[in-house]
């Protein structure tokens, strides 16, 4: 044995010697073909496969989204077994990421196989590229290594579950957006300026504060959760990954609040799309297309934001006078160039139409799109029939389970003897989870539970004497016009 590692060693310092030598000597491309057999001799005895995961990748240089997934899914495996640290501030992220620095390895074990990751890192030369474009210093790379007889493992599984967790990872890290779509006019796709602009998501909302019944919020969240898993369902049935809710009932129900707690909930992005600020349906569409996914796209009070009631009425026939009215307004001059296409190129209810469950609402998956309005009967049946707008969710008044929920969450109080005096009144009077709400604030330390809570009975009290007022006078009324109809 002694002799063995005798006989290596003489040969590697020979082999030292003669690679010199050999540089000099032979020509150039002798060298090359003596580098290529060389390798192929010592990968025939090399049992480890090897793959690199760049950082950039394209002419562009763009980001790869597979390193990003890497650096997601080791990052928790750096904070325990890494001695050296790369921390950066993710993409749309509000917490620290750390990474693995240069020439770190950590190893991970998948189905019984072992793998070792390594992060590297080798200069780059300066290159002319113009102004506005990075220059990169360095290319960074993530390094993977496994024995051949786990191939199969690590093509089929491992990648993809590197892939998935990674993401999973990233979204939980974000920080989450509250994006408005901006005037088209400011646009610049020249620079990659989105159309979108956004501000933190910060909204405190979720179910357990909402006031609604629990049987109505356990119904929404199961739909949710259907909905959020349900990427493989809705490809089986042929449909695109999104669904639609319309939020009705009057002011002050919670619709927005409602948005809110779903976002939380989901853990998504929301986009408040602002109907008057889009000039065309072209516009309207590039801005879904700018859209991600895990996302909801909010039109609020959509029988307010554009006439979307259609031409869907039969024309009477018009008399003289209209006919009279018609001539006179076609005799009025031309509106000046450029204005008479401002006035054509608006949103149209087709083009809404075929924003929500058009071939373009097949760009992307799992999004929701979410109407709220004061006034469902003003809406279109064709907005709001169900695959367009598939659950319809009512935002009632506030019944006594939803004033339990506002009780517990101003007043932190379960239980009272004034309960059942307001459970009593609020089956005879109409108030507005807001109001309820606003009573119960407290707007000094002065005031307890109790005072708050017997505000609260006096405000259902007087709505309750305004409710039978205005019934008995509209019981007048309607007396004294029997009497005059039948004098007449």
């Amino acid at each position: 044995m002694v002799e063995n590692w005798a006989w290596l060693g003489s040969s590697l310092a020979s082999l030292m010697i003669l690679l010199p030598m050999l540089k000099m000597y032979f020509p150039h491309h002798l060298q090359f073909y003596f580098a290529w057999y060389s390798r192929k001799l010592l990968a025939f005895f090399d049992p480890y496969l090897h793959f690199t995961i760049p950082e950039f990748v394209g002419e562009r240089m763009k980001r790869s989204e597979a390193f990003c997934a890497v650096e997601a899914y080791l990052s928790a495996s750096c904070s325990q077994r890494a001695r050296n640290f790369r921390a950066e501030i993710g993409k749309d992220s509000d917490r620290l990421l750390l990474s693995m620095g240069d020439n770190e390895e950590l190893t991970d074990d998948f189905q019984g196989a072992r793998l070792w990751w390594s992060s590297r890192s080798h200069p780059v030369e300066p290159s002319r590229s113009p102004w506005y474009q990075t220059q990169q210093v360095e290319r960074r790379y993530y390094h993977l290594s496994f024995h051949k007889r786990h191939r199969e493992l690590v093509i089929d599984s491992y990648l993809s579950h590197v892939l998935r967790e990674g993401r999973a990872v990233t979204v939980s890290n974000r920080q989450r957006k509250l994006f408005t779509n901006i005037e088209s006019s400011h646009w610049d796709f020249g620079f990659k300026r989105s159309p979108w602009s956004h501000v933190p998501f910060e909204h405190p909302s979720t179910f357990d504060t909402l006031a609604m019944p629990p049987a109505k919020k356990s119904d929404i969240i199961d739909d949710l959760i259907a909905f959020c898993n349900g990427k493989d369902y809705y490809a089986k049935i042929g449909k695109a990954w999104k669904r639609g809710y319309l939020l009705y009932g009057p002011p002050g129900t919670g619709k927005s609040t409602m948005i809110a707690a779903m976002a939380n909930f989901l853990d998504y992005d929301i986009y408040d799309l602002e109907l008057t600020a889009v000039k065309s349906n072209t516009e309207l569409r590039k801005l879904f297309i700018e859209t991600t996914g895990k996302s909801i796209i909010v039109i609020e009070d959509i029988d307010c934001s554009l006439d979307l009631t259609g031409d869907r009425k039969v024309k009477k026939k018009k008399s003289a006078d209209d006919k009279e009215t018609e001539d006179k307004k076609n005799a009025q001059p031309p509106l000046p160039p450029g204005m008479e296409d401002r006035e054509k190129n608006k949103v149209t209810l087709s083009g809404l139409l075929n924003f929500i469950d058009g071939l373009w609402s097949a760009c992307g998956g799992e999004r929701i799109l979410v109407f709220t309005t004061n006034h469902v009967e003003k809406l279109d049946p064709a907005l709001i029939r169900r695959g367009r707008m598939d659950k319809h969710i009512e935002m009632p008044y506030c019944c006594f389970e939803a004033f339990k929920v506002l009780a517990k969450n101003y007043a932190d109080v379960e239980e009272h003897d004034i309960f059942g005096q307001i459970k009593e009144l609020l089956e005879e009077v109409k108030i507005t989870p807001a109001d309820v709400a606003e009573s119960l604030m407290q707007k000094s330390e002065d005031k307890g539970v109790v005072e708050r809570l017997e505000n609260l009975v006096r405000v259902l009290k007087s709505a309750k004497e305004e409710t039978e007022k205005g019934v008995a006078n509209g019981s007048c009324s309607g007396e004294e016009e029997g009497e005059i109809v039948e004098d007449n």
